[in-house]
C-alpha cells in the first residue's frame, strides 16, 4: 500500500503531523463524550476512557458521528473533490511555514 497516494491522500505526510493526531482525537472523543453526557474532567482514568469507547462503539448514531467527524479532519477543503492537490502528494513531511 502507498501511503502517500492512498485514496488520493497523502497519508504518510499526515501521520508525520502530531497536528493531525490531536484532530483526530479530538474528532473521535467529542461525538463520543457529547452523545454519551459526559463532561471531558469526569474521565480520570484509561478504563474509564476504555468503557466510554466500548459504549460508543456498540451505538451506531456515535459510530457514524465519530466517522464523519473524522473525515471532516481528513479532508482538504482547498481541493475540489475528496483528493490532496498535486503539490500536497509531493510533500514528503509536513510543509514548514
Amino acid at each position: 500500500m502507498d501511503l502517500k497516494n492512498f485514496l488520493g491522500i497523502n497519508w504518510l505526510v499526515r501521520i508525520k503531523n502530531p497536528v493531525f493526531w490531536g484532530q483526530i482525537a479530538v474528532a473521535l472523543l467529542v461525538p463520543l463524550l457529547t452523545h454519551l453526557g459526559i463532561a471531558w474532567e469526569q474521565v480520570t482514568t484509561w478504563g474509564a476512557l476504555g468503557s466510554l469507547i466500548v459504549q460508543g462503539l456498540s451505538n451506531p448514531v456515535i459510530v457514524a458521528a465519530m466517522l464523519v467527524s473524522a473525515w471532516n479532519t481528513v479532508n482538504d477543503p482547498t481541493t475540489a473533490g475528496l483528493r490532496d492537490s498535486a503539490q500536497a502528494l509531493s510533500y514528503n513531511k509536513p510543509k514548514s511555514e
